[in-house]
């Protein structure tokens, strides 16, 4: 070797075992981080309220987590959350932002109400997985939807998809109150009811139906598709940048229409087990808020469908709590959404520190003499 010549060597530390981790402790601080921040933030509100942040997060545990009939309320309520998390999350990985998954939730289960009726002399073996299928093809065309104008007119897919939520519930409250409408339901208009052969029954030994098992799955299959296929890194690389994906050959118009209306599929889902297993009948019920909801859960999972199932089991958790809070500390109902407004806020500030934190030049620094 030339004399003179620039040598360097590396130098094994404990930071150099920390490296190949380094690039999703970001992905993990953030969130975390935000979801703190988030509850100190909201802390700080009921002491202006005059009310104990100790009690309020003590009230929360002990409804949501501390016991066995707690964590039955709160997995039944998780199950919606994971379907409506994966509608905001797997178009996200294409870089649109779609946050109308309460409509195909109430589309769904208006699908699942009303066909139920006409398929009533069906074998339960058959019908079930009719009615499920109907319900997603039906969450599936409404979000598709949404992806489409956002392909061929250049709508924003942001405004669309909400707006679209909206007119979901409007058809759905139409069809409930009118042509689908039970005679025998008087004060709450409603589909007829699901015949027993035709509603979900609980995991076996637990208390909690079957929607749970089936929306977990879905979560671990999104991830495989994602990380997994050629599907998923096509969409990967259309997310971060269209031109380089539409120079490459990617369809990427195929990309946003099939993964919006794969979303909107699992949201569907959602409302099919909402009116199989829950409410037994479709109703105003469906619009319980849980595609709301969903946003903020995708978001504190950075749009990765292993950690929505986390994410979704902490806020359900919340929401189960929600009357509790209400009767103990004399709240308000809305108390929880106005946390997870304070939750939600904290999200977006940190998503500017994405990308500015050095994680990798931290634990390389010194490295090399």
């Amino acid at each position: 070797m030339a004399a003179g010549a620039d040598i360097t060597v590396p130098v094994r530390s404990w930071r150099a075992w920390l490296l190949p981790l380094a690039g999703r402790v970001e992905g993990l601080v953030l969130p975390v981080a935000a979801l703190l921040a988030g509850f100190a933030a909201f802390a700080l509100f009921l002491l202006l309220l005059g009310k104990s942040p100790v009690d309020f997060y003590a009230l929360v545990y002990k409804a949501g987590f501390g016991s066995a009939f707690s964590w039955t309320n709160t997995l039944s309520r998780a199950a919606p959350l994971l379907f409506a998390a994966l509608c905001v999350a797997i178009p996200a990985r294409l870089g649109l932002v779609v946050i109308g998954g309460e409509g195909a939730i109430v589309l769904g289960g208006v699908m699942t109400g009303g066909l139920a009726a006409a398929l009533a002399g069906w074998p339960a073996v058959l019908a079930m997985p009719v009615l499920a299928i109907m319900a997603a093809v039906a969450g599936g065309l409404w979000i598709g939807a949404v992806g489409a104008m956002r392909q061929w007119r250049g709508v924003n897919e942001t405004i669309a998809s909400l707006l679209m939520a909206y007119i979901a519930i409007a058809l759905m409250n139409h069809l409930v109150e009118g042509p689908l409408r039970d005679p025998a339901s008087l004060n709450k208009p409603s589909t007829a009811s699901l015949i027993d052969n035709f509603r979900v029954g609980d995991l076996p030994g637990w208390q909690v139906h079957w929607g749970l098992a089936v929306a977990v799955v879905c979560c671990i299959l999104a991830w495989v598709l994602i990380e997994w296929t050629t599907l998923g890194f096509a969409a990967r690389i259309a997310g971060g940048n269209v031109r380089a994906a539409q120079v490459q050959g990617l369809p990427v118009g195929k990309l946003v229409i099939g993964f919006t209306a794969l979303g909107g599929a699992f949201a569907g889902l959602a409302g099919y087990f909402e009116v199989s297993a829950v409410h037994g009948s479709a109703n105003a019920s469906l619009a319980a808020g849980y595609g709301y909801t969903g946003i903020l859960v995708a978001f504190l999972a950075r749009h990765n469908p292993l950690a929505i199932i986390p994410v979704a089991l902490l806020l359900a958790g919340f929401e189960a709590s929600s009357g509790l809070v209400q009767r103990r500390m004399d709240l308000p109902d809305a108390t929880m959404l106005v946390l997870q407004g304070f939750v939600f806020v904290a999200i977006l500030a940190s998503e500017t520190f994405t990308g500015r934190i050095d994680l990798i030049g931290w634990l390389t620094k010194g490295e090399r003499t």
